[in-house]
């Protein structure tokens, strides 16, 4: 997405106005956003004004919390690769023998596999290989009409014309005034296929394909109940449903081998003694150097991307097709778990998927040397983030979902949404301040074009 400076913590003494919307995908620039229609959310309490920068910090200390942090991110990556890969072995299993029992098994492998990967996100902004890379493995929202049948309904960006290309169907497809030849479905095809015809909501491949292709069409709207495919589209013979099962089935392979591959190469990037990956490089960097890529990594998470696109743009379109994880509505996991990779990175500590800690010399450790205060002030904000994050999941639990709570009408819900984007706003200008006390000025976090 277009990077927009963010004029530092001051900013966030103007009001969140939230309650209609837009926008798209990941990378794209989000729309100027609509007239509010609800009742404002309270101001957010502003931060202090930026403070003068301070001494620098010391680079050996700041290279020990980057090496954690190269650590975190290596074991991060690691339990995603290992989460897809659990899941190529549940779609196989799957595909060998279709029933409910399987399909429910690889649907649960999915939400798996997005515990560590949505943890992984606040490394993205920081770093241009990981940015650089996202694209093909979790681009959204899609025009899913591109893969597979969709209901005559269907909603799709306007002017994407390969919004009901429909590659499951076709062994040639039209786009615009061009032929696409897609009679044989690999790996390599498919990722050819995204933004095809220059449509970002032409998405062909990552964990929102699959989603898609697991999950079907979400036909609830802001009602209760996510996709609800059945596992007879991927029968051969008797009783198959859906049409053109062995391309289906060759879809769902294709795109999940490709996902592990993709995930295997970013988990190298990140391994330990490699002389030449980009781990290296980063750790030959000036500390500062390292210290200013992870306090922007969180800040543009926090802001940009999941206070604004993923949140923001949702709620004041009242807009379930612009929700993160529409098709499965595992939409308030995936906010929770971006909210812990921004803790993560601040703790200097991550919990892998089989209970043991990664942890070590931490920006808190390092803001509260220079500044006790401000260090207490941020981590009280992540918790109070995390806490009205919870708060979603909670719902969720309980049957109302992501989807659900910001449906036009639905007050309370809309507040809880609205609390948890005050929170994250909040919190950036916590970044910014502790950023400032080990002497990183203009931090400028991506604030995705979004006013707050």
């Amino acid at each position: 997405m277009i990077r927009m400076p963010l004029a530092t913590a001051s900013l966030l003494a103007i009001a969140i106005s939230l309650a209609g919307c837009g926008e798209g995908k990941d990378k794209a620039a989000a729309p100027a956003p609509a007239p509010a229609a609800a009742p404002a959310t309270p101001a957010v309490t502003p931060a202090a004004p930026a403070p003068a920068a301070a001494a620098q910090t010391d680079d050996a200390a700041a290279k020990a919390v980057v090496a954690n942090y190269a650590n975190i991110v290596s074991a991060v990556f690691d339990d995603a690769e290992a989460g897809a890969k659990k899941l190529s072995t549940a779609v196989d299993a799957f595909l060998a023998k279709p029933n409910d029992e399987t399909l429910k098994a690889a649907r649960e492998a999915w939400i798996a596999a997005r515990v560590p990967y949505m943890q992984s996100e606040v490394f993205r902004f920081g770093n241009t290989i990981i940015d650089d890379w996202e694209g093909q493995v979790n681009a959204w929202p899609l025009d899913e009409g591109l893969i597979d049948y969709v209901a005559k309904d269907y909603q799709h960006a306007l002017g994407n014309p390969g919004a009901t290309a429909n590659i499951i169907a076709n062994t040639e497809i039209q786009v615009g005034e061009d032929k696409v030849d897609v009679k044989e479905i690999t790996s390599e095809k498919l990722a050819s296929l995204n933004e095809l015809g220059g449509s970002e909501a032409n998405v062909a491949t990552g964990y929102h394909a699959i989603e898609f292709l697991l999950w079907g069409q979400d036909l609830n709207g802001t009602g209760p109940g996510a996709g609800a495919r059945p596992a007879s589209d991927y029968l051969q013979g008797a009783g198959a449903t859906g049409g053109h099962n062995d391309r289906r089935r060759a879809y769902l392979k294709a795109v999940t081998d490709l996902l592990v591959s993709d995930l295997e190469e970013m988990s190298g990037n990140w391994k330990a003694g490699v002389p030449d990956n980009y781990r290296a490089t980063l750790e030959a960097e000036s500390g500062e150097s390292g210290l200013r890529k992870m306090l922007f990594g969180m800040g543009s998470l926090s802001l940009g991307e999941l206070a604004g696109e993923r949140m923001k743009v949702a709620l004041e379109a009242n807009s379930s097709e612009d929700e993160h994880d529409c098709f499965s509505d595992n939409t308030h996991n995936s906010h929770f778990y971006n909210g812990k990779g921004i803790r993560n990175v601040y703790l200097g500590e991550y919990t892998r998927t089989d209970g043991t800690k990664v942890s070590g010399p931490s920006l808190s450790s390092l803001v509260a040397k220079a500044d006790p205060a401000t260090d207490a002030t941020l981590r009280a904000d992540l918790d109070d983030t995390q806490a009205k994050l919870q708060v979603i999941v909670d719902h969720a639990n309980k049957g109302e979902h992501f989807d659900q709570l910001i449906a036009a009408g639905n007050t309370a819900g809309n507040q809880v949404v609205r609390d948890a984007i005050a929170a994250l706003v909040k919190q950036t200008g916590a970044i910014e301040q502790a950023a400032g006390k080990l002497g990183i000025t203009d931090l400028n976090p991506d604030n995705a074009d979004h006013e707050f």
